[in-house]
């Protein structure tokens, strides 16, 4: 274990702590390799067996602390036996920090998936569950076929949850002791599991322990993007095509100004006056035109900032979003706040209907309430602060297995995109005709096309891999170490598939990886570079940058550009300058640092609702899990009715308005006329309360005796349906309210603490009127003779549909809505009461 020593200092103490422990797993090989098969398997179901013995979480986590080395060594063995690979000492420590709850950083090639094994089969020990967590479903399958076979060989059931499965299906794979499954997918079950009627329908056990490949992946690039379910806000779509229209018609830098840096755009005063003049406006920034403006401003963002084939393709007709880190498309997700709208109209296809926000989790969020969360990645130590200050992860660099032999150049940059596009063609070509593979990286789809298009006309033969082309991914990425392979990728594509080297190819130097622009964040460039050099193989690696990069324009100082001219730098003669490698890695530092400012104010945003969400959740579950509510809603009654009373007489002197008060009994909560006056005058506020409860009782007995054995069931879906029904329009207006809040910085007024504070009084009115309503429905509702509030019945109630396309809510009981009160507004709108208006007809 010599190797040790050459590890950086600041992880030298962990990884040789880590190291001893591998000599303890290593210690009981001989043991194991003495056993049966059959006495290898009941390894398990002695563990098992005194697992059961442990009930609380704590002591169970330091039983598996102690068989740690007897339990890796068990997995090792049967490992060798099943899949005819033996774990190597890294691959130990890598599976001891994941176990912690830690990140294990292992190079690419370096057998992350063998490495999760002998964690993942410690703690399904405990029957408590495991989740394998994957980038995507191709990996979830395949690493669960191959994986199976040694969990199932040691008596441990493994499911698969896949998007495409039925909600019994999702029940049956996350009953397994272990479970693969998406990110995404985790987080929509999380959210569709708060949104059932019937405690039965839910499909997830409580969250364990999760393992996450490609850690950096899934809890920091995805982390800006919530996870939304969303229903259909019916909006007009006239205004997307009118803005659009207009947009087209400015011109840059005359009608509007775009920031490169910040991708801000702003009307000048010329195009403020040509949209006046279009939608006949006096003043474009009156309070009154907000929506207009709105409309301008996604209509230019649509135009200017996000791009096709870049941001997001056209296929069959539909806007199709794509990956900015992984390169995929994903069918399903919509841009927010009405760009997905704007970018329709710009590309003239349907526009569809805006949605509402129905329920919604960061990633951050969802992955935190685990009981322990672990990961691994070939790149994390950038991000390390992050981990630590928001996971509470520490990230562990594990020593490679054998040294890394690539051969990492320094980067080559040219004055122009055409020019160093040109050279990389014809490095391309010069290492083809040696018959070395290689795997060209871009960023955006629209150069991996180009760069296509030049090797097509110079007869090279390649595969393409970007968001148009993602079916044969995995396939594509298998075969690009083959002889004279030439494979153009965006980005991330492939991620966590393994690149083997074909015949003859460690002989000429084995895959070079070829970078045509550098990503905003350095995690990418690594992993794009750790497709060469996997388990000590041969390989080299370069980037070839120019002035009109994406990242050198935005954060290249116009200074180092004109001392490029001055020192006589064209596409003919590029320079590798190390001056330019640090200002190229300073940019990506600034660019890394916006980012993780913008995941954090995510997550501080989210922090609000996170609490509000707890707090709705954990009471939808009580009321799932009992079947009399009774005590619920008698709660719910008696604050209502407390706040109505104190509302109405606040003890100041004068004449006290008895009328105004029994009309708002009456309309809320008891049929008309039982209430009268003489017996609340005169008295104080606890004296009335008690006198409007005994006849609130006397209605709640009637209710019951209409309804019989069916008032329980009743109450619970009288229950479920109003705290869902305020909730989601709750979390749409917590949606709209964070939109805009940030203007309020203007007024040297912090937007989050006003978030806080005007999200927990919008929360504490939310409460306020889902005890009202529950109230009121409860007690006024009118259910006809025949109808039945059963389960069958519960087929009544739409369907809510989210934005990864599949069913959500379960379908509500059909219910009689309470009558109109008298002293009601009229629903016609003339302004009268009720019983003024169209109440007289009843009379």
């Amino acid at each position: 274990m010599g190797f040790i020593k050459k590890m950086f200092d600041g992880n030298k103490r962990e990884v040789k702590s880590l190291s001893k422990i591998a000599d303890q797993v290593d210690g009981f090989k001989d043991v194991m390799a003495a056993k049966t098969d059959d006495e290898l398997k009941n390894m398990t179901v002695m563990y098992q067996n005194e697992l059961k013995e442990i009930e609380d979480y704590r002591a169970q986590q330091d039983y598996l602390d102690r068989i740690l080395p007897e339990a890796f060594a068990v997995v090792r063995e049967a490992s060798m036996r099943v899949l005819k690979m033996f774990p190597h000492p890294v691959q130990i420590m890598g599976g001891t920090v994941l176990h912690r709850g830690d990140i294990a950083e292992m190079k690419t090639g370096e057998g992350k998936t063998l490495t999760a094994t002998m964690p993942v089969y410690l703690n399904a020990l405990t029957g408590r569950g495991v989740h394998v967590v994957t980038v995507n479903e191709y990996l979830s399958s395949t690493q669960s076929e191959e994986m199976a076979q040694l969990y199932n060989f040691l008596g441990l059931s493994v499911g698969l949850n896949l998007n495409s499965k039925t909600t019994a299906e999702k029940r049956e794979a996350y009953a397994a002791d272990i479970t693969y499954s998406t990110n995404n997918e985790l987080g929509f079950d999380y959210l569709r599991d708060n949104m059932v009627t019937y405690s039965e329908e839910r499909v997830m056990r409580p969250l364990n322990f999760a393992i996450i490949d490609e850690v950096d992946s899934i809890l920091i690039d995805e982390a800006r993007t919530p996870l939304i379910i969303s229903g259909q806000a019916e909006k007009s779509t006239g205004m997307y095509i009118q803005a659009n229209v207009f947009v087209k018609m400015l011109k840059p830098d005359v009608d509007y100004n775009y920031d490169e840096k910040t991708k801000g755009i702003q009307l000048s005063e010329s195009g403020i006056d040509k949209a006046e003049k279009m939608f006949k406006v006096d003043n474009l920034y009156d309070v009154k035109n907000v929506s207009l403006m709105h409309h301008i401003n996604i209509a230019l963002k649509a135009h200017r900032s996000m791009l096709k084939d870049v941001d997001y393709v056209v296929e069959d007709g539909e806007i199709v979003i794509v990956d900015q880190f992984t390169g995929r498309t994903m069918p399903g997700r919509r841009f927010s706040d009405g760009v997905h709208q704007a970018i329709e109209a710009k590309e003239g296809v349907e526009i569809q209907n805006e949605s509402k926000t129905m329920a919604s989790i960061t990633f951050q969020n969802f992955f935190r309430m685990y009981n322990k969360l672990s990961g691994m990645t070939g790149t994390a130590k950038t991000e390390e602060e992050e981990f630590i200050s928001i996971y509470n992860m520490v990230v562990t660099q594990i020593p490679t297995n054998k040294p890394i032999a690539r051969e990492d150049n320094a980067d080559l940059i040219f004055a122009s995109e055409k020019g160093k596009l040109g050279a990389v063609v014809e490095e391309v070509i010069a290492r083809h005709k040696a018959g070395q593979p290689v795997l060209l990286g871009t960023v955006a789809v629209e150069t991996s096309e180009y760069i296509s298009d030049l090797l097509k006309k110079r007869g090279i033969r390649h595969n393409v891999l970007n968001a148009k082309n993602h079916e044969r991914e995995a396939e594509i990425v298998a075969n690009a170490g083959q002889k004279g392979a030439v494979t153009i990728a965006t980005n991330m594509a492939g991620r966590g598939t393994d690149i083997k080297l074909g015949e003859g190819v460690q002989e000429i130097g084995g895959l070079a990886v070829i970078g045509t622009e550098r990503h905003e964040s350095r995690r990418i460039d690594d992993q794009l570079r750790g497709r060469a050099g996997r388990q000590g193989d041969p390989g080299f690696s370069r980037f070839y940058l120019s002035l009109q990069d994406e990242l050198m324009v935005r954060f290249g100082s116009e200074r180092m550009q004109n001392m490029m001219t001055r020192l006589g730098m064209n596409d003919e003669a590029p320079i590798e300058s190390k001056m330019v490698s640090r200002a190229v890695e300073s940019a990506q530092k600034r660019v890394e640092g916006n980012n993780y400012d913008s995941r954090k104010r995510v997550l501080e945003y989210d922090d609000v609702l996170r609490k509000q969400r707890e707090i709705i959740y954990k009471e939808r579950n009580d009321i799932l899990e009992q079947e009399d509510c009774s005590a619920q809603v008698h709660s719910m009654i008696q604050e209502s009715v407390r706040r109505a009373v104190n509302a109405h007489f606040t003890g100041e002197d004068g004449r006290q308005d008895y009328e105004t008060f029994i009309n708002y009994i009456e309309d809320m909560y008891i049929p008309e006329g039982d209430l009268k006056e003489e017996e609340i005058a005169r008295r104080d506020n606890d004296e009335i309360y008690n006198v409007v409860m005994d006849h609130i009782d006397a209605q709640y007995k009637r209710q019951e005796v209409q309804l019989g054995e069916q008032m329980h069931e009743f109450e619970r879906m009288i229950l479920l349906r109003t705290i869902d029904m305020k909730w989601t329009d709750h979390i749409d207006t917590m949606d709209q309210l964070r939109t805009g809040i940030h203007l309020r910085s203007y007024g040297q007024i912090n937007p989050l603490r006003e978030y806080q504070n005007e999200g927990l009084t919008m929360f504490e009115d939310m409460l306020d009127n889902i005890e009202d309503d529950v109230s009121k429905y409860v007690l006024k509702s009118i259910i006809d003779k025949g109808e039945q509030v059963e389960r069958e019945q519960v087929a009544q109630g739409e369907a809510m549909v989210a934005n990864d396309g599949k069913e959500k809510v379960k379908k509500q009981p059909k219910q009689a809505e309470p009558t109109i009160g008298r002293n009601e507004p009229c629903p016609c709108g003339s302004g009268k009461k009720y019983k003024n208006c169209h109440g007289r007809d009843e009379n």
